[in-house]
């Protein structure tokens, strides 16, 4: 029998959207700490929420608990960026390359696109950013290819928001998004599938240089480059 995720009490859900809210525009910054005390009388709850709140963020990778150091921001650095894009880039264009071949429907993706260019900051344009690449890479008819791809959406999310502080990039990116999109209505898996990884790699090493690591130790992906 499949178990049942356990509802997250809507106090704690509050606290929660809160609290990635604020990492994703840049009121919370890498690194800083964040005190249990100051953000239940920040939201107007008890405690118990937030602690709950801070346990689903360390989850998802956007904070980092430690006994020494308490709760912090998770700091963002090239390794990081590497290890969230390596993991994207081996598994979110064979998801998209199968998502087209199932002719999947891209209402979805078009409609996070429409949001994205609507967007009014950074937290808004990190959500419909999201929404639009979850849009190609659900219809893949894997599950589980899917949940592991959900499993790293907030330290992109994390990655993006920092790299767009720095160089204000998504115009750019978001050119590439439609031609993504124009590429999976087309049906041209493949080439949807070799747009998407060159829009992730060339985010990555864009956003942060050095990232990215010795073409040497990746021979399938310098074969993939070359065609």
């Amino acid at each position: 029998m499949t178990s049942v995720p356990t509802p997250i009490p809507s106090r704690t859900q509050f606290v929660l959207e809160g609290i990635k809210h604020r990492i994703l525009t840049g009121q919370l910054t890498p690194g800083q700490a964040l005190v249990e005390t100051e953000l239940a009388a920040q939201f107007g709850v008890s405690k118990t929420p937030v602690r709950e709140a801070l346990k689903t963020l360390a989850g998802t990778g956007l904070v980092v608990m430690n006994q020494y150091k308490g709760v912090t921001v998770r700091m963002v650095d090239a390794d990081m960026a590497r290890e969230v894009y390596d993991v994207r880039l081996l598994l979110e264009p064979e998801a998209l390359r199968r998502s087209v071949r199932r002719g999947a429907p891209w209402e979805a993706a078009s409609d996070a696109l429409t949001r994205a260019d609507a967007a009014t900051d950074t937290a808004e344009r990190s959500l419909a950013n999201r929404e639009f690449h979850r849009a190609l890479y659900v219809p893949c008819g894997n599950p589980l290819l899917g949940r592991m791809l959900d499993e790293v959406r907030d330290q992109a999310a994390l990655v993006s928001a920092v790299a767009w502080a720095a160089d204000p990039s998504w115009e750019r990116e978001a050119a590439e998004h439609r031609e993504i999109l124009r590429l999976a209505l087309d049906g041209d898996a493949d080439g949807a599938a070799d747009a998407l990884h060159a829009h992730i790699a060339s985010f990555v090493e864009r956003a942060f240089p050095g990232a990215r690591e010795d073409e040497q130790a990746h021979p399938s992906l310098r074969a993939r480059q070359a065609r």
